[in-house]
């Protein structure tokens, strides 16, 4: 049986469990619903509010190194700090904060693999107790950018066919035009509907077992492998506005250890908006 490639970035459930309570580990959670944490958390976690803390709200950029470190010091997280994000939605915007963090180089950091999903059913603790932290120190470092695809550097996949692998993890309808946004979700966000050319079309929850946590390596494998997307070359994952993405990329790198992965944030809701840009349907 293959082995995920950094099984550092991951811990169940009952690793969690076991260490609720331990001071070197911080939990984080990262909810689609920003309302969720209030309705019931892991004891001891935080809670990162995706649409006013992870993002600028003015740039609708990443944060920048000074912003990461507040939110960081203020999450009672240092450097040598182990965090463990955890939310809904199978982690979409867990894997989203991992994805940030790492551009920002915090060493220590995990996935609980199922998220909110799988503690809750397997009947762990939930509390609406608030979290109370001791402020630290954060100084986040220059971002390493190795691991985001801007605008300019898609456009060019786009427009050379290079044999970068882009990988669209949207649902069908909104790879083939249909739908410019997710089912239950308003239609908005971009100009127009369709797909980056060349791109493969593996929706994101291809990766995740009915119980919310990772699929094995062997499926894996099996689901990228069979799409074309080998991890020979470089990667581009995307997906509307980078969550859904974040996801896929932590599969590509994180279990299955392809080394030139990374997330367009900017996604569909930039590209599809780009005057000129090409788009195949």
């Amino acid at each position: 049986m293959a082995s995920v490639a950094h099984p550092e970035s991951i811990v169940t459930t009952e690793w969690v469990a076991e260490n609720l309570g331990n001071s070197s580990v911080r939990l984080v959670e990262v909810d689609v619903d920003t309302e969720a944490y209030d309705q019931g958390h892991i004891p001891g976690a935080v809670g990162w509010n995706w649409t006013s803390q992870l993002n600028d709200e003015l740039t609708r950029d990443i944060l920048s190194a000074e912003q990461m470190g507040e939110l960081l010091g203020e999450s009672g997280i240092s450097p040598d700090t182990t965090v463990v994000l955890y939310g809904d939605n199978n982690n979409w915007f867990a894997t989203y904060a991992f994805w940030q963090m790492k551009i920002y180089g915090h060493s220590d950091l995990k996935i609980m693999d199922g998220g909110r999903q799988k503690w809750v059913d397997e009947g762990r603790e939930l509390t609406t107790d608030a979290t109370s932290v001791e402020s630290a120190t954060y100084d986040a470092p220059a971002p390493d950018l190795s691991i985001r695809a801007t605008r300019d550097y898609v456009l060019n996949v786009a427009s050379t066919n290079n044999n970068t692998g882009l990988v669209d993890v949207r649902a069908p309808e909104e790879f083939d035009g249909t739908l410019l946004a997710p089912a239950h979700l308003p239609q908005e966000g971009s100009q127009r509907g369709g797909h980056i050319p060349g791109a493969a079309n593996i929706p994101w929850a291809s990766a995740v077992a009915e119980d919310g946590a990772f699929k094995s390596v062997e499926e894996l494998q099996a689901i990228y492998g069979g799409m074309g997307i080998s991890g020979d070359g470089e990667t581009i994952a995307y997906c509307r506005i980078g969550e859904r993405s974040s996801h896929t990329w932590f599969v590509l790198s994180q279990i299955l250890g392809y080394e030139k992965v990374r997330n367009y944030d900017g996604s569909w809701t930039e590209y599809g908006s780009i005057v000129g840009a090409p788009i195949e349907r």
